[in-house]
């Protein structure tokens, strides 16, 4: 992927309704859902939704197709695992993560100090 992909991408799913569609379409899977049935679960104007979708669209991550009078949106598989390949190309230093080498940094809690 190119920076100016990885950049639109990111900005797209920048916003908490956006976010949301696009989790529940990589759950769908493939046969996708419509766009009323995204409105309804996330309980956003169905105007709105036609917005975020187009923005999801716009930025490669989503494909519409027309389904009689519908129209079915699925998540681009393909672009979600470009953008995640991008974000981890330079993961453990260049060196393959394996079970034994974890990216993971440990969680520190801070402590309340009365």
């Amino acid at each position: 992927m190119i920076a100016t992909s990885v950049i639109r991408a990111l900005g797209a799913l920048a916003q908490e309704h956006r976010l949301a569609a696009f989790r529940l379409l990589v759950q769908a899977g493939p046969e996708g859902m419509a766009a009323g049935a995204l409105a309804d679960a996330l309980d956003v104007p169905a105007s709105s939704m036609s917005f975020h979708l187009a923005q999801l669209a716009n930025a490669g991550l989503v494909s519409p197709k027309r389904q009689s009078r519908s129209i079915i949106y699925s998540a681009d598989y393909a672009a979600m695992n470009g953008l995640m390949g991008y974000l981890t190309e330079n993961c453990c230093g260049g060196v393959a993560c394996t079970p034994v080498t974890s990216c993971a940094r440990p969680i520190t809690v801070a402590k309340d100090v009365a």
